[in-house]
């Protein structure tokens, strides 16, 4: 019996989908050192020249080389561009 309560409330949790992350590509000639700041935590995160990350899982803000700071869900398409950020 506990059994099959126990599975009853995993199975729900099994089935939920996965956190997206934000896709972050650098289409500049040079390496940027994007801001990120998740959960209370700042990390400096380096994207090499035609490089991509997936950052922020469960949210964050990130602050581009040109100082500006945008809100992430996760799930976001991202291109640094100039120094810039183009969410698509």
């Amino acid at each position: 019996m506990m059994a099959r309560f126990a599975a009853v409330l995993l199975v729900p949790l099994l089935a939920a989908p996965a956190a997206e992350a934000a896709s972050i590509t650098n289409t500049d000639p040079a390496a940027v050192v994007l801001v990120i700041t998740e959960s209370g935590q700042r990390v400096e995160v380096v994207v090499d020249a035609g490089a991509s990350e997936n950052l922020c899982a469960s949210g964050c803000f990130m602050t581009t080389p040109d100082g500006d700071r945008i809100g992430l869900d996760g799930g976001e398409t991202i291109d640094i561009v100039k120094g810039s950020a183009v969410v698509k």
